[in-house]
């Protein structure tokens, strides 16, 4: 009976907002959620696989209950291989925090960085994080999260080396980068770039990897290296012999990157990433891997 009671008052409910003229509309009501999707509103397990029959609000992703990652595992502290063969970093553990706030199991899919963001680009998987810079050029075919860190490009030299300060890299028969990196895209551009002026791409060899451009410098194959300053810092401690300059290359934010028009899940992961903030998760995590100096 109190579930009949409660039936036909709901009908009662329809009839008097349809008489009146006045549209059902859920959204009329939802106050401050109408701007975006919080992370307990986003749709997840089988139904992420739901592609354009998504409602509004919810999202999609490349496999059902899944948040696939591409990245570059070469990229220390943020992302590396373990010696067991699994990931660890800061980007993967954000990832995973992120990925269990949206009610998702993450998969991390290791491969080259140029690769790491094409994957993403073509849907391949549904974020690359990487210690991605935002330019540009990767706007136009990407989107991205609100930055969640700051990046700081160093340069790496062997001790003694003529280079003592970032104008002396002007005379550098040779640097090395990891390829498609903000420190790259820097540094090969032309000397009269008015935006960002580099040293040309006759001076600037790329690698697959930081790991590679480093040991590069070992050998006396190239003069320096452009890197960030946090795998910088593991590669110094790694290498003897090799020290940081202690002037900054460049300063960047990072970001989430994803497939162009993929609103739905960049929201629910900034709503993530906010309340990983507020809730000091993201911190912790820094914490584990990047100790006060």
């Amino acid at each position: 009976m109190k579930k009949l009671m409660t039936c036909l008052l709901a009908l009662v409910l329809v009839l008097s907002l349809t008489a009146c003229g006045g549209k059902n509309d859920d959204s009329s009501n939802s106050g401050d959620d109408s701007n975006a999707p919080s992370v307990e509103d986003a749709s997840t397990g089988d139904e992420t696989n739901s592609g354009d029959d998504a409602a509004p609000g919810e999202f999609t992703t490349v496999e059902p209950g899944k948040l696939h990652m591409s990245t570059n595992a070469a990229f220390p502290p943020y992302e590396m291989i373990t010696d067991d063969g699994s990931f660890e970093g800061i980007d993967v553990e954000v990832a995973e925090a992120i990925a269990e706030k949206l009610g998702l199991e993450l998969v991390v899919d290791d491969m080259g960085f140029n690769a790491a963001l094409t994957a993403v680009q073509q849907g391949q998987s549904d974020i690359a994080m990487a210690g991605i810079t935002v330019n540009e050029k990767r706007l136009a075919v990407m989107d991205f999260s609100d930055s969640y860190a700051t990046g700081v490009q160093v340069v790496i030299v062997k001790e003694g080396s003529a280079i003592q300060s970032i104008d002396d890299l002007s005379n550098a028969d040779m640097i090395g980068c990891q390829a498609e990196t903000t420190g790259y895209i820097y540094a090969s551009a032309p000397v009269d770039d008015p935006d960002a002026p580099g040293y040309g791409e006759d001076h600037v060899t790329a690698y697959d990897t930081g790991a590679l451009a480093v040991m590069a410098l070992v050998n006396d194959q190239i003069d320096a290296v452009i890197i960030d300053n946090e795998p910088a810092k593991a590669f110094v401690a790694a290498n003897e012999g090799l020290t940081i300059l202690d002037t900054e290359y460049a300063v960047e934010d990072y970001a989430i990157g994803f497939a162009k028009g993929n609103d739905a899940l960049r929201e629910a992961v900034n709503a993530a990433v906010a309340e990983l903030k507020a809730d000091g998760t993201f911190q912790a995590i820094v914490d584990k891997y990047i100790t006060a100096e």
